[in-house]
């Protein structure tokens, strides 16, 4: 178990689990992902975390895009943002890099979910380990993550 795990079973949230043998020389962990679950690349969210230098945000975008900071930045209401540098990503969320999941944080961060995971009825994040994901509604993901919003922050391949 996963404090994500935890925190939606606690919550009641409907979502499923998806395993996968993480390759330990693949560094994009969210194709990897994809490929091994065998699931529309488009339907697979990484989660990233960003900065103003005050503090640090989550940002959670389709495998197949990139995150545009300065629509992020736009989205949460700051003039600037930067990612946020692993050690500290790492150390606020509880999580290794590569599992880090957008649920069960240590620390509960601000978080923006680009607006294309509204177009699905399922949409898969980490499950805050390498090769682990979980199934679950955009809109649950949004009622578990604080002050979450959906904003278009990604640039799509």
């Amino acid at each position: 178990m996963t404090p994500a795990i935890d925190q939606l079973k606690k919550r009641n949230i409907t979502f499923t689990l998806h395993q996968y043998e993480h390759d330990p020389y693949c560094s994009n962990f969210g194709e990897e992902a994809a490929e091994k679950l065998a699931l529309d690349p488009s339907m697979v969210f990484k989660t990233l975390l960003v900065s103003d230098d005050k503090s640090v945000f989550v940002c959670i975008v389709p495998v197949t895009g990139t995150l545009n900071l300065k629509r992020a930045a736009s989205a949460i209401g700051v003039k600037k943002l930067h990612m946020a540098d692993t050690k500290a990503a790492e150390r606020l969320t509880g999580y290794l890099l590569g599992g880090i999941s957008p649920i069960g944080q240590k620390k509960s961060l601000v978080t923006c979910i680009d607006q294309s995971a509204t177009t699905h009825a399922k949409m898969y994040v980490s499950g805050g380990q390498r090769g682990l994901d979980i199934g679950l509604a955009p809109h649950d993901l949004s009622t578990i993550c604080r002050n979450a919003k959906f904003a278009d922050i990604a640039e799509h391949k």
